[in-house]
Formats: structure tokens, C-alpha cells, sequence
């Protein structure tokens, strides 16, 4: 234990969570605002004796009105149907097509399919190096040779064979190549096969892996290296494709430093140094970050000025004294997409359209929320922005059995940062609304259910684009965060700590 003692707000939530009870949002929060879900206490029946108090109750403090700031209670949206209304968001691609050179065009979306120009390959060629033969052996060989590049080798006969390098063009009539350790030649110069010679053996025909005018990629797959390859190999210069949305990053928050330790109570930025890399992974192109504070002035200035495709704000998405991402939101007449999701960590996010083709993501401040945001609320927004096809680039999904059990929120979804050993998905440690040791050591995001999942259930995954598992079972950086039950959780309770966020368990704070 902590030795700190624990409120009664902080056992309730703590019990509901355990016991699945009670509503997880009864307990109330004053960065939360107020609940909808919250039950109201059963009324007094008529006719039963009134309940007595064994003594004279306290007189109750007064009411402090609540201050303009706070929004209504919000319709909160489920998780899947956020990501649904965030892809829907945008009509389309927020740019037109552009043509782009090929070294300029990787991470990009085809504006149009990619087709072949011509077949592939564009002639028969050799797959190997040896001999091109024609007919039945043993065969004469000629004392010219074949090499890549060249121009129309001289027909072959019956009987006839010609050392020819991998890549170079068959000669008409050749009946097949013959690998150089399967052929020796004899003191008169004759070729000899060491094993039987079937027709066409080592020779890639003409068009065996496309015709010209065959669609090779799908208009909004994403520019990889092996795209380019394959595109510079079927004859094009320069591509078809959609230039990356931009965004902009509006980090708030006076408590905020840019370097150094923690001290006087100020912390370290995490979300300006990571959000501008993971936007530009998820297809944006980020033109600035600005660090504004709590000034609302400042943020209303920003918003109003931009001209980027996506703002993301970090934090006050809530409804503190300087939460003001809401009360602007209002002021400028912008259109609430999503307010709020019901998903831990991450609930306070939001999504608005602030003026044609443009949107504002409100992402909360704690780290791991703010992933949350991003991965639910930006990433199908930006899918759409850029032309992305489902599942072509950014996070992608696919499903993985438990190997432990995840103790879940009572209503709402959870995403938990999971690593893959053996093909499933183990839960990580570190997995609180303000942690990133966790999602650090993460090959994705696991989609757990109201009311938590057993072991060996198979769980939906976000994957993370650039984690690569680990082979093994148990080492390298994931070892120290995974191997048991999850007992990593929030250290804070800011903007996204709500019931079950952050109740004090053995010493540490931990999402249950």
C-alpha cells in the first residue's frame, strides 16, 4: 500500500470496477463534468417510515454555479462508431491529384491505379546462368556468348547452345536454359545435360508477371519501395497521387517544459515531440507545432488563422478552469463530429469540423490518451484526407488470441498496449492514461471489451507501423513489461482520469 489514505470516491471506483456493479462513471470527477450515465438515488417510497439520522445532518455547502466554461453533458459515441464518423468526416481526398517524380513519390497515395505499360517481362529472358540450348543434346556450343542488355541474339538451331547470362534474351527457337552446374562439356567442346532438360525450364516468358494495360495497385495504396520498383519497372517516370494532408500541432498546457528535469511542478512535454513524427506515419504532412500555454486568446487565434487540413489540439478537451478547447469550439460555430468516446484511456477526445475541408482533433493530455485519440479519432480522419484505401498503410487490424486474461472498463472499450510473442498477444505493463512506458514497448493496441476478456480469446489489434516484434518469449526491451497480469496504470489524474482510472492498488495506481 501507499500509505496515503484513499478517498471514499477512489474505493467506489475502485469496488465498481472490481465488482462491475456500479456505473464507473458515478464517482464524481470535476475534470469529467457531469454524467449521463449516472443513476439517480431510488426515491422514497410513500407510506414507509422516513429513515432517522443518529444525528443532526451537516448543513450542505452551497452550490457554487457552474462556470461557463463547462459543456452539457456530452453524447458520448462507442469506439467503433467515433472511428466510423471520423473516416465519414471528410467527403474525400483534400487535395487533387498531383503527377510526382518516382524518388518524390514514396509514403504517398495513387491518385489512380497503377497499370502496366508494358508487358513484363517485355521479352523471354533467362533466369539463370549457363547455356540456352535448341533441341536435344548433346549441343555444339557457338563461341559468342549472350549478356543482359544486349540486342537480338542470332536464332538457335537444333543441336546448338550458347553461354547466356541471367537477365539476357532468349534466342528464337531456344527449347531451354540449362543451369551452369547442371551442363559439362567434353574434350571436343560438347555440352552435356546432367539431368533431363524439360522445354521452357529456366526461361521467364514474356508477360509472366503482367500484360501491358494489367492493373498492378489499386488507386489509394500506399507509394512503398517495392511500389516504386514495380512501377518503375512496368515504364512510369512519375506517379499519380494525393499529396499529404497538413496538420498542425497545438500543444496546451503553462505546465509544460521543452527541456531539462521536472521541477517547481512542471513537467515535461511528451505529446510535442511525439505526435508530429506519428501524424507524418499516419499521412500527414505536420507544418508546425506551437506551444500555447492555457491562453485562450492564443488558441482562439491559432484555430481561426490555420489553414492546415487537421489541427490537433493537446488537452483541454475537458472541462476545467482552463480547459478552453470547448468553449472556442462554440465561439468560432464549429461543428462537434464526436464529443467524448467511450473508451479508456482517451474518453475527453473530440472531433470537429471548423470550416469547409478543415477538422480539429482534441486529443487529452495525458500521453497514452492522447494515443488513444489519435489512433481512433485522426487516424480514419487522415485515411480519408490522404486517399488511403482501408488497410493500406497506417494502422492496420487483425486479431490475436490472449495469452492473459485483461480485466476491462464495465462499459467501455479499453485499448491496451499488447506485444506479439509466439502469435499472441501478451498485455503490457504501464498501461495507465499517463504512461508511455508501455505503448514504447508495443507491437499494438489491443481492443478489449467492456467487461474485460479471458485468456485465449482472439482480440482485434491496432497495429503500430513501425514495431517490429521480438523473437523469443522474453527478451530484449518488452521483457520487464510483460509476463504477468496487468498491474501498470495511470500516475496522474488529469483531463482522462475517470472512475477506474486511477484507484491506489499495492503501492501504485492502477487501471482496472
Amino acid at each position: 500500500m501507499t500509505g496515503q489514505p484513499v478517498s471514499d470516491a477512489e474505493l467506489d471506483e475502485a469496488l465498481a470496477l472490481v465488482n462491475g456493479h456500479r456505473d464507473a462513471h458515478d464517482a464524481p470527477n470535476p475534470h469529467n463534468g457531469p454524467n449521463p450515465h449516472s443513476a439517480p438515488h431510488a426515491p422514497h417510497a410513500p407510506g414507509d417510515p422516513a429513515p432517522r439520522p443518529s444525528s443532526p445532518p451537516a448543513p450542505a455547502p452551497p452550490t457554487p454555479a457552474a462556470p461557463p466554461s463547462i459543456p452539457a453533458a456530452r453524447d458520448t459515441t462507442s469506439w467503433s462508431a467515433a472511428r466510423a464518423r471520423a473516416e465519414r468526416a471528410a467527403p474525400g481526398p483534400g487535395t487533387e491529384p498531383v503527377d510526382v517524380p518516382l524518388h518524390r513519390a514514396l509514403g504517398l497515395i495513387l491518385a489512380a491505379p497503377l497499370t502496366a505499360l508494358t508487358d513484363l517481362p517485355s521479352f523471354d529472358t533467362s533466369a539463370m546462368d549457363g547455356w540456352v540450348v535448341g533441341g536435344p543434346g548433346p549441343w555444339t556450343v557457338r563461341a559468342d556468348g549472350i549478356l543482359a542488355g544486349h540486342a537480338r541474339p542470332e536464332a538457335l538451331s537444333d543441336g546448338e547452345a550458347v553461354r547466356i547470362a541471367t537477365g539476357a534474351r532468349i534466342p528464337q527457337d531456344a527449347t531451354a536454359v540449362l543451369r551452369s552446374e547442371h551442363g559439362r562439356t567434353d574434350d571436343k567442346g560438347r555440352l552435356h545435360a546432367l539431368r533431363d532438360v524439360v522445354t521452357g525450364q529456366d526461361i521467364r516468358p514474356r508477360g509472366q508477371e503482367c500484360r501491358n494495360g494489367e492493373h498492378l495497385m489499386p488507386a489509394g495504396a500506399l507509394v512503398t519501395p517495392a511500389v516504386l520498383g514495380l512501377a518503375a519497372a512496368a515504364g512510369y517516370d512519375a506517379l499519380p497521387v494525393f499529396r499529404r494532408p497538413r496538420a498542425e500541432v497545438l500543444v496546451l498546457g503553462d505546465e509544460l517544459l521543452t527541456d531539462g528535469l521536472p521541477r517547481d511542478g512542471l513537467i515535461r512535454d511528451a505529446l510535442g515531440p511525439m505526435l508530429p513524427p506519428w501524424l507524418h506515419a499516419l499521412g500527414a504532412e505536420v507544418t508546425a507545432v506551437r506551444r500555447l500555454g492555457d491562453d485562450a486568446e492564443a488558441l482562439h487565434d491559432a484555430i481561426t488563422s490555420s489553414t492546415a487540413d487537421l489541427i490537433v489540439t493537446t488537452g483541454g478537451t475537458a472541462s476545467g478552469p482552463v480547459d478552453h478547447v470547448h468553449p472556442i469550439l462554440r465561439r468560432i460555430g464549429a461543428e462537434l463530429l464526436v464529443d467524448g468516446v467511450a473508451v479508456r484511456p482517451g474518453h475527453p477526445m473530440l472531433l470537429a469540423r471548423v470550416g469547409p475541408g478543415r477538422h480539429l482533433v482534441g486529443l487529452p493530455g495525458n500521453p497514452l490518451a492522447a494515443v488513444s485519440g489519435l489512433l481512433t479519432l485522426a487516424e480514419p480522419l487522415l485515411r480519408t484526407l490522404s486517399g488511403r484505401a482501408a488497410g493500406c498503410g497506417g494502422p492496420s487490424t487483425y486479431t490475436a488470441p490472449l495469452r492473459d486474461a485483461v480485466q476491462g472498463h464495465p462499459h467501455d472499450t479499453r485499448l491496451v498496449p499488447v506485444a506479439l510473442r509466439a502469435e499472441r498477444a501478451v498485455p503490457l505493463h504501464f498501461n495507465g492514461p499517463a504512461m508511455l512506458r508501455g505503448i514504447a514497448a508495443a507491437d499494438g493496441l489491443a481492443v478489449v471489451p467492456p467487461g474485460g476478456a479471458r485468456e485465449g480469446r482472439e482480440l482485434e489489434v491496432l497495429d503500430l507501423p513501425w514495431a517490429v516484434p521480438e523473437v523469443g518469449t522474453g527478451t530484449g526491451a518488452g521483457a520487464a513489461l510483460y509476463g504477468g497480469p496487468i498491474d501498470g496504470g495511470s500516475t496522474g489524474r488529469s483531463e482522462d482520469s475517470g472512475p477506474g482510472d486511477g484507484a491506489a492498488v499495492d503501492g501504485e495506481e492502477r487501471f482496472t
